[in-house]
Parts: C-alpha cells; sequence; structure tokens
C-alpha cells in the first residue's frame, strides 16, 4: 500500500506528486518546515509591530508629560 493512499490522497493530487519525484514522507516533511517557518515569520512580525506601538506610546506620554508640567510651571514653549 502506498503512503499517498494511507493519508487518503486524491488520486490526480497524488500522481502530481509523484511525477515531481516527491514521496508522502518529503511531503509531510516540507509541510511540517514550511508551517514552522510561517509560524516563526508571523510571530517576529507581531512582536516588531507590537514594539513600534509601544514605542509611539511612550513618545506620546513623554510629549503629554512636557505639555503638562510647561502647563504647570506657567512656560509658553
Amino acid at each position: 500500500m502506498d503512503l499517498w493512499e494511507k493519508f487518503g490522497i486524491s488520486e490526480g493530487l497524488a500522481d502530481l506528486w509523484q511525477e515531481l519525484g516527491v514521496s508522502a514522507g518529503t511531503a509531510i516533511i516540507v509541510l511540517a518546515v514550511l508551517y514552522f517557518v510561517i509560524k516563526w515569520a508571523v510571530k517576529n512580525g507581531v512582536l516588531e509591530a507590537y514594539k513600534k506601538i509601544e514605542e509611539k506610546r511612550a513618545q506620546n506620554n513623554l510629549k503629554a508629560d512636557e505639555t503638562a508640567s510647561s502647563q504647570m510651571t506657567g512656560d509658553d514653549g
């Protein structure tokens, strides 16, 4: 019994993979690696975006603090 049949892959798709010379085990490994690479990329993208948001928030808080302190001391600029 072929692994393609064991995993329930349609005959047309199995023929396509076999024409390319890719066995079922290799295909599973490639798909697993692809999954982890995409997962890693998304995680890093989210972390980078979060850092930028936090930096912007810190800058806005600093500006608000400077404005509040200048108003308390009566400075106009």
